[in-house]
């Protein structure tokens, strides 16, 4: 594509492509191609002027290069119908129709027609206030509508037109913002899955997610995300659908069951044949989700709209009595323009859902207001240690063989096994067989998950098995070869295990270099700093590796050798004591505390099972990112605070004025709308400095 570099200074430059006109599609589509180049820090492209604005690291020349190589023909496809350029531009269009057709009406439209326009657009309000009444309901439609109908007995016309201007605009730009919040969020919960195990007759292939067609055959197992939708055609396993339907219980899927994207697969296996294309259907499963589920909704939001809907009839006795008083129809109209439910119902949302944008320039995904709540008011923090605690890239120390059997061979066969299970440990087995160059095809059958940490599958006539020695040797019943007792007493300590076995004998002991992370005695000071009185760490290693862990990461307790069950129930014990309970982890085993907790955090480069039943995600890089999420859940409690304080500050003193008479019914409705603005606009300001 053909360009100019209009400006450019250090990490900066503006560029114009050498096109006419430039649609919402190709906007999104450049901007997408932008934003994944090596170096691109931000790209944001303006479809109107055909520029785009990149901010970059490192040389320019690469950035160019590439950029002049660019086509929209080979550019990825961009979902139009859910761009978050097109809504913009949908109420843009709207906001400024909206504006222009106020003041055209206003400057060369006859008076006798604008009072006829004026009673024909407060038809609505006055037939909604009726129902409302009817309906023996108290809310702000009724005052809306009674001030309005006043208006126009009193004949206000130009009262009653800026009325209803104001309200349309406040409606307006409430939806605009909650249907870009929604958008947001939806955006940040769609699926993040790159390839899939497509079955094939040769066996299972790892493909891009983009290769497969409906009618095409997907194996999916436990710890995974479904990642489109489709009917099960062999193997049966345990669905958990809650971020989709808010079911809390798993789902028994049998051949002839539906998936559906986005669901996580708790335990078992099954191989389903595809019916739609990747992302098809799933954002509007999400929207529909956030839209319905009143989990998203914080305790702070339901109590905003509560206090609202319980003042509407204080205002409206309110203006009666100021009738009685002062026998002064304007006077009590003044009062009726004013009231507290339009702020209470637009402020609060906008700030809650404003703080989950803000979460999300930070990399963590919220899924709901209730759950920053929780964090702002949590009094305890439970990790998990493993790819938690310790860094989120554990490393192959080395591989102990047993029974005379080969070190490269043993590493072979645990790779295969654990390529298919997305946790940090598997990862570095997989990674250590790559980086010796041992390649690891398919020898084994079909591969089982087994909650308890294990892995389990069939090579030739032998059961292999892989996992803790928990699993291994309890579980499974396998035994250390006769006459090499010495050199599993002589494990080194230092490291974690994994423990390959075969036909019941253990084969090898795979050593895990897992250090802590540099950041995690910072964090756990830093919460504590926080408020944060109790850290605690859980794990399913020995006690002797918790207890040296424990120690370096400065937490106050730490319960060790836990199965997946008993991180769960150490949570509800928790919480039956009255503690607010925030849990941190990563692996497929960490999936039941995670629902557990007060609010389930997960760390993004964990198993996709814990993401996607995580109620938050923060990034792997760092895990101050977890300081950063309490010190905007309290900064967000604060503000709403400060909401109800200006609120009801700034609307009863316009009600005084109004009783007064000092105010105008027309100046009532302009300050109060304006306050309202003023006062969602400082809602949706930063909580935090960069």
């Amino acid at each position: 594509m053909k360009f100019t570099i209009c400006q450019q200074s250090t990490g900066r430059m503006r560029v114009r492509m050498a096109v006419r006109r430039m649609t919402l599609e190709e906007a999104d589509r450049l901007e997408a191609f932008l934003a994944g180049l090596p170096g691109v820090v931000q790209a944001s492209v303006h479809e109107r002027t055909c520029c785009a604005v990149i901010r970059y690291t490192g040389p320019r020349q690469p950035l160019t290069a590439a950029l002049s190589r660019f086509s929209y023909a080979a550019a990825p496809a961009g979902s139009a119908a859910h761009s978050s350029r097109a809504l913009g531009r949908r109420y843009e269009e709207r906001l400024c129709g909206m504006v222009l057709f106020k003041l055209v009406r206003r400057l060369f439209i006859p008076a006798p027609v604008r009072t006829a326009l004026t009673i024909l657009q407060a038809v609505p309000f006055v037939l909604k206030a009726v129902r409302t009444l009817l309906k023996r309901k108290m809310k702000m439609e009724l005052l809306d509508g009674i001030s309005i109908f006043i208006s126009l007995l009193r004949r206000d016309f130009a009262t009653a037109s800026s009325v209803m201007f104001l309200l349309k605009l406040g409606e307006l730009l409430e939806e605009w913002t909650h249907k870009k919040s929604v958008d947001d969020l939806a955006r940040c919960m769609s699926l993040n899955v790159d390839k899939v195990w497509l079955q094939r007759p040769e066996g299972e292939v790892l493909v891009p997610i983009g290769e497969v067609v409906p009618g095409d055959l997907v194996a999916v197992r436990t710890g995974g995300v479904v990642p489109l939708d489709g009917d099960v055609v062999e193997g049966e396993c345990t669905v958990n659908q809650s971020s989709l339907t808010g079911e809390s219980v798993p789902v028994l899927k049998r051949p002839g069951s539906r998936l559906y994207a986005g669901t996580a697969v708790e335990e078992g296996g099954c191989v389903f044949r595809v019916l739609s294309g990747s992302g098809e259907g799933r954002y509007d499963k999400i929207v529909r989700m956030i839209e319905q589920s009143e989990k998203l909704k914080s305790g702070a939001e339901l109590k905003a709209a509560g206090i609202a809907d319980k003042l509407v009839p204080y205002t409206l006795g309110g203006s009666v009595l100021t009738y009685l008083l002062t026998r002064s129809l304007t006077r009590a109209l003044s009062v009726l323009m004013v009231d507290f439910s339009c702020a209470l119902k637009l402020a609060m949302p906008l700030s809650v859902l404003s703080a989950m944008r803000e979460a999300g320039r930070r990399q963590i995904t919220v899924k709901g207001g209730r759950f920053l709540e929780a964090v702002a008011a949590a009094d305890t923090v439970v990790f998990d240690k493993t790819g938690t605690l310790t860094r989120a890239c554990p490393a192959v120390a080395g591989v102990i063989p047993f029974g005379g059997r080969k070190e490269t061979e043993m590493l072979r066969l645990a790779a295969c096994l654990e390529e298919h299970f997305p946790h940090s440990m598997a990862a570095a087995v997989v990674r250590a067989a790559k980086e010796r160059g041992l390649q690891h095809e398919e020898m084994h059958s079909k591969v089982e998950y087994i909650v308890a940490h294990g892995v389990a599958s069939q090579v030739g006539e032998e059961k292999v098995v892989i996992g803790s020695a928990h699993f291994v040797f309890e579980d499974e019943g396998c035994t250390v070869p006769e006459g090499e007792e010495w050199k599993y007493d002589a494990l080194p300590a230092e490291y974690s295990h994994l423990y390959l076995a075969i036909g019941g004998k253990l084969a090898a002991v795979i050593c895990i270099s897992d250090p802590l992370r540099p950041e995690a005695r910072a964090v756990v000071a830093g919460l504590h700093a926080l408020g944060i009185r109790n850290a605690v760490m859980l794990t399913g290693d020995s006690e002797r590796t918790a207890a040296a862990i424990a120690r370096e990461a400065g937490v106050d307790s730490f319960q060790a050798e836990l199965l997946p069950e008993d991180k769960a129930a150490y949570i509800r014990r928790l919480r039956e004591e009255g503690h607010t309970v925030i849990m941190l982890g990563d692996g497929v085993n960490d999936s039941p505390a995670l629902s557990a907790a007060d609010a389930g955090i997960a760390v993004s480069t964990g198993a996709a099972i814990a993401r996607e039943i995580a109620d938050i995600t923060v990034s792997a890089e760092d895990l101050r990112e977890v300081l950063a999420l309490r010190e905007l859940a309290e900064a967000l409690m604060r503000r709403i605070r400060q909401n109800y304080r200006l609120v009801i500050g700034i609307n009863g003193g316009l009600i005084a004025l109004g009783a007064l008479g000092v105010l105008q019914p027309a100046a009532c409705a302009l300050l109060h709308n304006l306050s309202t603005v003023g006062i969602s606009l400082k809602s949706m300001t930063r909580l935090l400095d960069e």
